[in-house]
């Protein structure tokens, strides 16, 4: 029997659409998915974040900014009293802020990591709540790093980090401790928390 071309590519659409609805109802598929990209990038560019640090950043970003709820994730940084009392242009500015130290240190941090490989721990039974601790062991030749990434199905089907706590540090409880000392120190003005927001978070 021929197949044409035109049948092939069918095919590969398909394929591609049923895996792509497997990973979005399923958060080990599509969270290990995602890894096994950023995997790839840096295993494919060793030397890139020494020569050229930003487009290494910039590789990582693109598989990795679209996995994170960073509305949700810098709402909760901010506590429910500043973000209440922070304009809409303030939250704005500060999930902005936010958002661009949590893409360099992750990034950054998996540089630093250097040969590497990720597993993921796939549950025996898959009961989805509405949110998921995927858990992940990155393995370096001289380390094993637990990852867990806390997700949350936003309700159309795709799940969206929320929290990372990687090799016992977690993110959203330090950025939160950074955020509350920040308010201290500058006398809870949001505006100069946001002018001096840099990530603390030690990986």
């Amino acid at each position: 029997m021929n197949i044409s071309l035109k049948s092939v590519a069918m095919l590969v659409v398909i394929a591609s659409i049923n895996l792509s609805s497997s990973a979005s109802v399923n958060p080990h598929i599509y969270i290990d998915q995602q890894a096994q990209k950023m995997v790839s990038v840096i295993t494919e560019n060793e030397d890139l974040y020494s020569q050229d640090p930003d487009l290494f950043i910039s590789k990582i970003n693109y598989i990795f900014e679209p996995m994170v709820d960073f509305r949700r994730v810098g709402a909760s940084v901010m506590g429910k009293k500043y973000y209440l009392a922070a304009t809409k242009e303030q939250r704005i500015e500060f999930i902005k802020a936010f958002k661009s130290s949590l893409l360099n240190t992750y990034s950054s941090t998996l540089a630093q990591w250097g040969d590497q490989k990720i597993e993921t721990i796939f549950p025996d039974e898959a009961n989805y709540t509405k949110v998921v601790d995927v858990q992940q062991n990155l393995i370096t030749s001289s380390n094993i790093y637990p990852i867990t990434y806390k997700v949350r199905n936003d309700g159309s089907g795709n799940w969206l980090i929320i929290n990372i706590i990687v090799n016992g540090v977690n993110l959203g409880l330090t950025f939160r401790n950074q955020f509350q000392a920040l308010a201290t120190e500058h006398s809870e003005n949001i505006d100069l928390i946001i002018q001096n927001w840099t990530s603390d978070a030690n990986l």
